[in-house]
């Protein structure tokens, strides 16, 4: 196994210590003053998903770029539109061309690029909504930070399991060929580590399945956790 992946073996929870990895701190602001919430005033979210005839939540998709994410993540929610479910997905290099286009990829731009896309997941969740976000988030920390965020009932997190050497044969937007060249820096997998989650809520292992069974696998785990008491 390459040196930059990381197996739930590295990792020691007892202490709270991730094979030495170095994070940057999440701290939640304090609201200021001056501003005043309005959330006890608008509708509850139970009348959203009673609404919708679901219930919210989120399903956080890591892995390695290459592993499928995105295109799973795309018919997850195909899959789901079928079933009547309402879902919005949330993608690494859709959110990055926009809401978050003045970030990089320092671990402190890391750190703030999912904050922000778990704040908005939040927000979307709280109304009933099913957000399907598709994000190598490499590090168990800031995974760890979004579930914090999201609120752990509503974090399901799906572990799409595929080997480095997998990822880089297919280098389907030539990232690893650049990253092998040093074109691309602090690249997951090849200058930068990837922690694999070590008890994933779901995990979909892609090397030897065709997309549609991945696609298949997942939404049948999903639908399940939806449906209203």
């Amino acid at each position: 196994m390459p040196a930059n992946i990381c197996t739930p073996l590295d990792i020691k929870f007892q202490n709270t210590t991730f094979a030495a990895r170095k994070t940057v701190p999440f701290r939640r602001m304090s609201i200021p003053a001056n501003i005043h919430p309005v959330f006890e005033r608008m509708l509850r979210r139970e009348d959203k998903e009673a609404l919708l005839g679901q219930l919210g939540g989120v399903v956080w998709m890591t892995g390695l770029s290459g592993s499928g994410k995105s295109t799973i993540a795309i018919g997850l929610e195909r899959a789901l539109h079928a079933q009547g479910r309402y879902a919005v997905i949330l993608d690494g290099d859709n959110v990055r061309s926009g809401i978050n286009n003045n970030l990089d990829f320092s671990e402190a731009g890391r750190t703030e690029n999912i904050r922000r896309i778990a704040e908005v997941a939040k927000l979307f969740a709280a109304n009933g909504a099913v957000v399907i976000c598709s994000f190598v988030s490499p590090t168990i920390a800031i995974r760890e930070q979004a579930r914090a965020i999201i609120g752990a009932g509503d974090f399901i997190e799906v572990f799409v399991d595929t080997p480095l050497e997998v990822c880089e044969a297919r280098d389907v937007k030539g990232l690893y060929a650049k990253a092998r060249r040093g074109e691309v820096k602090d690249f997951t997998g090849i200058s930068a580590p990837f922690e694999a989650p070590p008890s994933p809520a779901i995990r979909i292992a892609t090397a030897d399945s065709k997309i549609e069974d991945s696609v298949q696998e997942l939404t049948d785990q999903i639908l399940p956790r939806l449906k209203r008491p």
